[in-house]
């Protein structure tokens, strides 16, 4: 190479941010203001997980069954995230081959490229994003079987959850499969992908598991309303990351994802507390905390899709539905999804994923919709997405189950049960008073 062409070469390398060659020899080029947004976002997700998630449902159980919240919350990220190394993310993010799974190309991450195919960033980047997804997705279920579940059991099930259910619907609807690229139902940040599946897998487990002992002639009253609202406002900040981070760029789609997330979270939880002050006379921090929660899983699948005047209306929309979903599963249907997962989680990630093809709409402030889509056809296509995600949850956690407790029983003893699960599984108390 002249001299000429070797000092050309240094000012392109010079000028150029994270510069890498790919392995047929072309020019990667990564964004380092995409790439830290990435990375931070990613630390904002897994503070949704540990420790908000493990906050706020901990605040919600008895006293008794407080660490084992916590441990259940920690252990099941840390399965998910190990399952996601190993073979997760190449089932989620291989190669598109038939549109079911994606190819074994990334397994044990061993062979990634410099430069994630479609966006700004490195692959080891959008790998860490996208693991702490996979990690916090499962840990969501937990919600549904405190107090009662064998922590084998949860740990098995999880894991392989993990790789039956949510790897192929990521595939589906985020890795070039068959739901995006031949229905064209859109998620923006996990609507379906996450909310979908871990709502309706948490409601088949809560009925497959039976009610907790006593339930619902004893009140079961949450030990800490102040630790749930402390892992709310985590949530809260957390989701920033969560919803802003799926534009994978630093730029105005990554700003308008959070003005909406907190747009719908605001709305959603001071409706709630409206809606709590004429149901039962009186706005509760829990109600405000549950609230906000039912708010940001209405808006995930919509958030960089939509104006902040529509995020408005699928966080109010997203409070008044979850609250009446609530009333339907405990007192009319009597399933004890302990801390409501379906309801709050399920039924607003369903619901934010079908009114996405109403409000994407231009002319209602949305970006649009694509080639060859109207309103109609993407309503459509959302209504065919949440169904299959609906009917693979059912049906896999159903099997799932029941292969988890050939090795674990699903359920503790009645002795267990009645003293709790933070001595009788961990034999520790998360509170000791002398």
């Amino acid at each position: 190479m002249t001299k000429p062409r070797l000092l050309a070469l240094a000012a392109v390398l010079a000028v150029l941010p994270g510069v890498a060659f790919a392995q047929d020899g072309q020019l990667d080029v990564a964004n380092s203001g995409d790439t830290a947004w990435l990375l931070a976002s990613s630390a904002l997700v897994m503070l949704m997980a540990m420790p908000g998630l493990s906050l706020f449902y901990g605040g919600l159980v008895r006293t008794k069954n407080f660490l084992s919240v916590l441990v259940q919350c920690g252990a099941i990220a840390a399965v998910a995230s190990l399952v996601w190394i190993v073979v997760g993310y190449t089932l989620s993010f291989g190669s598109v081959t038939n549109g079911w799974l994606g190819g074994g190309n990334a397994w044990m991450l061993i062979s990634l490229g410099n430069v994630r195919e479609s966006t700004t960033v490195p692959e080891s980047a959008f790998v860490l994003f996208q693991m702490t997804f996979a990690a916090i997705t499962p840990a969501l279920m937990a919600g549904a079987w405190v107090d009662r579940a064998r922590f084998g059991w949860v740990i098995t099930f999880c894991a392989l959850w993990s790789l039956v259910v949510y790897a192929p619907v990521t595939h589906w609807i985020w890795g070039g499969g068959w739901l995006s690229a031949g229905v064209g139902t859109l998620d923006w940040a996990g609507g379906i992908v996450i909310h979908t599946t871990a709502g309706v897998s948490a409601l088949v487990i809560a009925v497959m598991l039976g009610k907790r002992k006593g339930y619902p002639q004893t009140l079961m009253l949450p030990h800490s309303p102040a630790l749930t609202m402390a892992g709310a406002a985590l949530l809260w900040v957390g989701w920033f990351g969560f919803n802003g981070g799926s534009a994978l760029q630093a730029n105005d789609d990554a700003a308008a994802a959070i003005i909406a997330t907190h747009a719908a979270a605001a709305t959603a939880a001071m409706v709630w507390l409206l809606v709590e002050r004429i149901m039962v006379g009186k706005p509760t921090s829990v109600g405000f905390a549950t609230g906000a929660i039912a708010g940001l899983a209405t808006v995930t699948p919509a958030a960089g899709f939509i104006s902040p005047g529509a995020a408005i209306l699928f966080g109010a929309a997203g409070a008044v539905v979850c609250y009446f979903a609530i009333q339907l599963v405990k007192q009319k249907l009597q399933i004890d999804d302990s801390l409501d997962v379906f309801a709050v989680h399920g039924v607003g990630g369903m619901l934010g994923s079908v009114m996405l093809g109403l409000f994407m709409a231009e002319s209602l402030g949305g970006v649009g919709y694509a080639d060859g889509m109207n309103m109609i056809a993407q309503t459509f296509a959302q209504l065919i997405g949440v169904g299959i995600a609906i009917i693979w949850s059912v049906i896999a956690s159903v099997i799932l189950a029941l292969m988890a407790s050939m090795v674990f029983p699903m359920r503790v003893s009645e002795d267990a049960e009645r003293e709790g699960l933070d001595i009788t599984i961990h034999g520790e108390r998360a509170w000791e008073f002398d």
